[in-house]
């Protein structure tokens, strides 16, 4: 249940990406990638960390997948602005 509540704040944030520039790699869909697999995987490292089951979830659980949206975001936009100057 905690991979579907990553995954979905994942795409809830992605969301507010239409507000920033689109600089990300490969565009909108890089900037979805970006996000959703950034929650999962950071919201597991937590997880595992915590001792948690995947099956309990609570309030954290989603607060703890916005971190991880946010590095991966950045990871698809530096990739994104990286490929843009390469093409210069």
């Amino acid at each position: 249940m905690a991979l579907l509540v990553w995954f979905t704040m994942g795409i809830a944030l992605w969301h507010f990406t239409v507000f920033l520039p689109d600089r990300f790699w490969q565009g909108i869909v890089g900037a979805f990638l970006g996000s959703t697999i950034g929650a999962v995987v950071f919201g597991s490292i937590v997880e595992a960390a915590s001792g948690k089951g995947l099956g309990d979830t609570d309030v954290s659980t989603a607060l703890t997948a916005i971190p991880g949206v946010v590095i991966g975001l950045a990871v698809v936009w530096v990739l994104g602005v990286r490929a843009e100057q390469a093409a210069e």
